[in-house]
């Protein structure tokens, strides 16, 4: 007659109230940390933006946009500035310009690839000969044109030239603060564009 062995199970060991409340703290704070880096926070400083942002507001950021296609045109953008005096400054913008576009200025009117360009997102008021004076941009392979949808009160690639792709954080996806204003930021349509 054949033994039959008893199987012995495991020892199940429960984890003690402190370990998992270690354990629970340690998860939070690797989930925030990754969270923070794929889709950081920023706070809107400044006026350069209005009338489509307000000094103090509050955005939601997404890296993982630039993983599945660069900026489009219409889309605001967080980004490290291109001043050597500003290493460490972030800035919101609007992208103008694409890689291989040509950008123009003419009696403070916006050309792209030589159409002018109706913007009803900026600030209603028009743009001075100073801050636009009549100039021509031809963006390398890499470069991306942004303005402040504020025009009379935005340092951008007007000042500092064109903007490096690596430069680029993320394109902003949503309003969190103020809580009335809440919601997703939707994309600026512009005409069809051809390159130059």
């Amino acid at each position: 007659m054949e033994k039959i062995k008893p199987q012995f199970r495991p020892n199940l060991q429960i984890p003690s109230f402190f370990e998992e409340l270690v354990r629970t703290i340690i998860f939070v704070i690797v989930v925030t940390i990754l969270f923070d880096m794929a889709i950081p926070r920023s706070l809107v400083d400044g006026r350069s933006m209005q009338p489509t942002f307000e000094d103090g507001q509050r955005l939601i950021v997404s890296r993982l946009h630039l993983l599945v296609s660069p900026p489009d045109r219409g889309d605001v953008v967080v980004f490290n500035s291109v001043n050597p005096r500003e290493p460490e400054v972030m800035l919101i913008k609007r992208v103008i310009g694409l890689p291989g576009d040509t950008i123009e200025f003419r009696e403070q009117v916006l050309y792209i690839n030589g159409v002018q360009i109706d913007e009803d997102y900026i600030r209603a008021e028009d743009c001075s000969s100073s801050r636009c004076p009549d100039e021509l941009w031809i963006l390398g392979n890499d470069q991306y044109f942004v303005m402040g949808d504020n025009r009379n009160n935005s340092q951008d690639s007007r000042r500092v030239g064109p903007v490096p792709f690596e430069n680029i954080v993320g394109r902003v996806v949503f309003r969190y603060w103020p809580i009335p204003q809440i919601g997703i930021i939707e994309h600026e349509n512009y005409p069809a564009l051809n390159n130059n």
